[in-house]
């Protein structure tokens, strides 16, 4: 992906991620917990652009949970309230031993696309996610075997080159997903995603996750350098300072900009083209 892919128009993918699993109601009281509330969120994003849905499962008591019962239980709502909407579980490992990692992989039938973190990274005060190279192959192995695509989750520039020095391992195009924010994330300013982006081959596609504030800028880079968007209540919580955003707010606003800034966004069918589904 590059500047002449914005100037040639191809098309944006929008991902929506819905929720998360840390963050609660208790950080925002709409944001979707149940499987009826997450789908009810997918089905309202589908609507309004995004062609994949990012998912996290939640315990009864809104804690998050890692069991294929609970990632089946949200997908299997999903899929009945959307149309054609591309699912996406996370294997992210924040405060999960591995032994749980791969439980989202094993729904029926599988997601089409699940994340897989690249390397370790410290968010918030006591939660980690060592995420070993040996527990990377392995999810990795695992997704192959059940067709699912792998998004490279790239936290920071060691990251980067764990992703850069293994793309051989992973089907044309491997589709990274360049995240920016606090913590041993990368320092969420354009100069970053620039430099990033600079050292991406050519073959490669990428979407871009801006915490907080810095959604709306860098996904907006994004659009400009030939990338591709994430946005959702998972990685911000609020449409303007001190006013709460919902995740259908989120994906409409991008596919806006989007759509003004000149490349259309992508249905399913052309995410599907696009990523090699």
């Amino acid at each position: 992906m590059t500047y002449d892919d914005y100037l040639d128009g191809k098309p944006v993918i929008v991902t929506a991620a819905l929720t998360g699993g840390i963050q609660g109601k208790e950080a925002h009281p709409e944001l979707p917990e149940t499987p009826a509330e997450i789908a009810a969120a997918a089905a309202a994003c589908e609507e309004a652009g995004a062609s994949v849905v990012h998912l996290h499962a939640r315990r009864a008591n809104g804690e998050r949970a890692f069991s294929t019962e609970r990632f089946q239980a949200v997908t299997d709502a999903v899929r009945a309230a959307t149309d054609d909407v591309i699912v996406q579980h996370s294997t992210g490992g924040t405060a999960a031993p591995d032994a749980l990692r791969a439980e989202p992989l094993r729904t029926d039938p599988p997601p089409e696309m699940a994340s897989l973190d690249m390397g370790p990274l410290n968010r918030y005060d006591r939660l980690t996610s060592e995420n070993t190279r040996d527990t990377v192959a392995g999810l990795h192995a695992e997704m192959r075997e059940r067709g699912i695509v792998p998004e490279l989750e790239v936290f920071n520039n060691g990251h980067l080159n764990e992703a850069l020095a293994t793309l051989d391992a992973f089907e044309d195009p491997p589709y990274l997903n360049l995240i920016f924010g606090p913590g041993t994330l990368s320092p969420p300013t354009p100069q970053t995603l620039l430099s990033m982006v600079a050292q991406l081959p050519q073959r490669a596609e990428f979407t871009v996750l801006g915490f907080g504030r810095h959604q709306l800028p860098l996904t907006t880079l994004s659009v400009i350098l030939g990338g591709h968007v994430r946005v959702g209540l998972e990685d911000n919580l609020y449409y303007t300072a001190g006013e709460y955003a919902s995740n259908e707010q989120l994906v409409a606003r991008a596919v806006r900009i989007a759509e003004e800034l000149g490349r259309p966004v992508a249905d399913p069918s052309e995410t599907r083209e696009l990523l090699g589904l």
